[in-house]
């Protein structure tokens, strides 16, 4: 149960993350920098990945719990910040322990039917849960950055966010809304990342590309696209799995509105096939410094042409 002190003020929260990737460590470093008490639990912890998560803990004070159970047992404000695939189980496995009257903020870009299962199994077991649809990409922003909150208890979680640091508005008292304006957006966000890897690396195949970067910066010339592109490559390189798992949302999310979403089926094979050369090693090892951020997109797209080429 939450004290009294704890509904008052948000920075004597124990706050959990679930998810130690991008976003759950930018979010214990901008916590616990005012701070914040943060615990946090992912089940990379148990793999290859564990030595980085652990130091990173070790450097900025974050507590690493042993579970989702173990995580929700103590945490006054849970943060799922995970995979979208995994927006479900995650509330699943934190529902059993979550605390009477403890928040859940479900950030994970996820259809508004994957966050109305989740709103379930927080809400049955006592929790007070709201959904969270990231506006935008996290690194340039940090906390703040705008993030829209949807149901019946957002309104009154919204100013305890703001102490915190958060930038968020509320988009609706009704579940799915702000998933679904996410969602959408992504559709294009997504889409266009897909879009300019494979027209930029054809273009390169054909040694057109500085005429259609000409032809693109006269069409759309409040675009730096020389820019742009090397951008959408390194992200899509180094976050291609994730987003490809956002996208097979962004699909479900199509479908629930009764349209056959063939731009997000193909954006999200465009942005998994990425993630599987990543993880080849074919742009480098994963994790090492300048992985996916060289700035140069033309040399990326000659390592994938030479892959095409070799597969024949």
């Amino acid at each position: 149960m939450l004290t009294d002190a704890m509904a008052v003020d948000p920075k004597t929260w124990q706050v959990g993350l679930v998810g130690y990737g991008e976003v759950g460590r930018i979010l214990a470093e901008d916590l616990r920098s005012q701070g914040v008490k943060v615990s946090t639990y992912d089940l990379k912890l148990g793999g290859p990945e564990a030595g980085a998560l652990v130091d990173h803990a070790a450097t900025h004070g974050v507590t690493l719990a042993s579970s989702h159970a173990a995580l929700a047992a103590k945490a006054d404000f849970i943060v799922s910040a995970v995979t979208a695939s995994q927006t479900v189980a995650v509330a699943q496995a934190c529902a059993p322990e979550v605390q009477r009257g403890a928040w859940f903020l479900d950030l994970n870009s996820a259809s508004p039917g994957a966050k109305q299962r989740a709103a379930a199994l927080i809400d049955e077991a006592g929790g007070r849960y709201v959904e969270g649809a990231v506006m935008t990409s996290i690194p340039p922003y940090r906390i703040k950055v705008p993030l829209l909150l949807g149901g019946m208890r957002a309104a009154e979680l919204a100013p305890l966010l703001a102490v915190l640091g958060f930038d968020a508005k509320v988009a609706s008292d009704r579940l799915g809304v702000a998933s679904a304006t996410k969602m959408c957006r992504s559709v294009m966000i997504k889409g266009l990342e897909a879009m300019v890897i494979e027209s930029f690396t054809a273009a390169r195949a054909y040694g057109v590309e500085d005429a259609v970067l000409a032809s693109l910066q006269e069409t759309f010339p409040g675009i730096d696209w020389e820019k742009q592109g090397a951008y959408f490559f390194q992200r899509v390189i180094e976050h291609g799995r994730r987003r490809s798992e956002e996208v097979r949302e962004v699909a479900e999310t199509v479908r629930e509105a009764g349209l056959t979403p063939w731009s997000a089926r193909g954006t999200a094979e465009r942005q998994a096939w990425i993630a599987d050369l990543a993880d080849e090693g074919l742009f480098g090892r994963r994790g090492a410094p300048g992985f996916a951020r060289n700035g140069d997109w033309r040399a990326e797209a000659d390592r994938i042409l030479q892959h095409a080429k070799g597969s024949r």
